[in-house]
């Protein structure tokens, strides 16, 4: 589990913040120690004894996160919660738990008291961020998980610690020499003009011009330029003696604004044709995953009223076990009584584990439910995003200056 801790202060946006009704499942599994049994209460409590002292962060916060791919019970965050309340010397501190569920994910936070009531004084808690990231690391260890890269190497930690240049724009995908030489080539065959075959050009995307040098050139949709003679594989006159004269085409400069104007014009509406699915991607999944909880909520509910009921039903088995008058009296005397007591005990014990066990196994279930249409939904979105992108990169191509016939892509 990734353990993240803090020193802070704000209570309530603290229990504002752990209350949020974005996340799909919102749990206070526990408040203990605290008058309260609220998380506001229990905060404003602490911040109260907090105004006996000079501390102004008065509590740690801590969120416990698994890895995606694993699910973890209910216990194994409690034990872990506990070790870590030891590894930052808080034991008995006054604490919160608070199970979150998101996005098909399930996590914890913890929040403690750091205002020891018996001194006075804030519990004074040295480098503890690097001690959460040492049981960290012994917590993937002993559980065999892989381990992320940043608990191996710090510096492999964020993405966001990459270089200017790793950032930089990606350069444009080459197409196949093959696809070009064999557009232009039918282009070609099937005209016996200058304005057939401009007009055969642009029906596959290219652009007929003059280059410096007087002699005619091809572009594409992103204004590449390419020489047209090598690439028909033909000499210079025969491409004059069927073209005719150069005068009247647009040089490169011109062509390549006619370009970036009319693409521009379609890359706009691709993109907000795409924005457009993006937004009802969007809703329709919105709608499916609220659904999808309000069905959880009520099965989760449906789930504790069961527990309940078996609970109250068992407890009055329990009780009736006991005799009550002088047969009451007697048990007692002769060790009856305690044997009974005993076996409730042990009975209520196993039950609560089943009905926990019972819980996390709907919760597991519950994850991976929202899991799925995540995936998927994301899946969606990210084909859309990569058009989006690509749009982007084609439109900054169209957008940029333009470029000399220096630039002619040579002959295959």
């Amino acid at each position: 589990m990734i353990l993240v801790g803090n020193q802070r202060g704000g209570a309530q946006d603290l229990a504002v913040h752990l209350m949020k009704p974005e996340n799909e499942h919102v749990d206070v599994h526990e408040v203990r120690g605290f008058a309260a049994s609220s998380l506001n209460g229990a905060f404003n409590e602490a911040y109260a004894l907090s105004r006996g002292t000079q501390c102004r962060k008065f509590l740690y916060s801590l969120s416990v996160n698994p890895p995606a791919d694993k699910q973890v019970s209910t216990d194994d965050f409690i034990g872990v919660i506990d070790r870590a309340e030891k590894t930052l010397g808080l034991t008995d501190q006054p604490r919160a738990i608070v199970f979150h569920e998101k996005h098909g994910r399930r996590h914890a936070h913890c929040v403690w008291s750091r205002i020891n009531t018996e001194e006075m004084r804030a519990v004074h808690m040295p480098y503890d961020r690097k001690n959460l990231v040492d049981l960290t690391r012994e917590i993937f260890i002993e559980r065999g998980w892989n381990m992320p890269d940043g608990l191996i190497d710090k510096n492999l930690r964020d993405p966001r610690n990459f270089t200017l240049a790793e950032w930089q724009q990606a350069k444009r995908q080459d197409k196949d020499p093959r696809s070009i030489k064999a557009a232009l080539q039918d282009a070609w065959a099937i005209s016996k003009s200058k304005t057939a075959f401009t007009q055969a050009l642009q029906e596959r995307g290219y652009w007929l011009a003059q280059g410096d040098r007087r002699g005619f050139v091809v572009l594409d949709h992103k204004q590449e330029i390419y020489n047209l003679p090598k690439w028909l594989g033909l000499k210079i006159k025969d491409v004059r003696a069927r073209l005719g004269d150069i005068k009247g085409l647009p040089n490169v400069e011109e062509t390549q604004a006619l370009i970036a104007g009319e693409m521009g014009k379609t890359l706009d509406r691709l993109s907000s044709e795409l924005s457009d699915k993006k937004t009802n991607t969007r809703a329709a999944f919105e709608r499916r995953r609220k659904a999808l909880v309000t069905r959880q909520r009520m099965q989760r509910q449906a789930l504790q009223e069961r527990q309940d009921k078996r609970h109250t039903h068992e407890n009055r088995i329990r009780q009736a076990r006991f005799r009550k008058g002088l047969g009451g009296v007697w048990d007692y005397l002769r060790g009856e009584h305690r044997r009974i007591q005993q076996q409730n005990e042990r009975e209520a014990g196993a039950a609560e584990q089943c009905d926990g066990k019972e819980r996390d196994t709907l919760i597991h279930s519950h994850l991976t439910e929202r899991k799925h249409i995540k995936i998927f939904h994301y899946n969606t979105l990210r084909k859309n995003e990569v058009m989006q992108e690509k749009l982007a990169r084609d439109r900054l191509e169209h957008g940029r200056s333009p470029s000399r016939t220096s630039g002619v892509i040579p002959e295959p």
